[in-house]
């Protein structure tokens, strides 16, 4: 279990590491390794706004696709054409997109277009 390692934020990212991305996929619940908790934590805490998010339409049955913006009070991007109805599939393409953002690469097969 990952408890607040302050080094976790600036983790590196290896994007051969596709096994953290299968295990997600697998388990996005978890339990995760903990390199896949050090991902995540680096996903969820790096950088300022522009991160993809998920909006809940109806609790525990629709969610869309956001953006936070760089600065508060700026509303969120939505995605209109990007809702889930699934939470399992909406969490693999908020990963698979974040995983782009930090490495460059598009996971295959992840259908993660916005």
């Amino acid at each position: 279990m990952l408890v607040n390692d302050p080094e976790a934020a600036h983790w590196p990212v290896d994007p051969s590491r596709l096994d953290l991305a299968e295990e997600f996929r697998r388990k996005p619940r978890g339990p995760h390794s903990d390199d896949l908790q050090k991902l995540l934590h680096r996903m969820r805490w790096s950088g300022v706004g522009r991160r993809y998010v998920l909006v809940t339409l109806e609790p525990n049955r629709r969610w869309m696709l956001g953006r936070l913006p760089g600065k508060r009070g700026v509303p969120v991007e939505t995605f209109p054409n990007r809702v889930f109805t699934s939470l399992a599939d909406a969490e693999w393409a908020v990963f698979a997109m974040r995983w782009e953002a930090l490495t460059g690469q598009k996971i295959e097969n992840a259908g993660n277009e916005p």
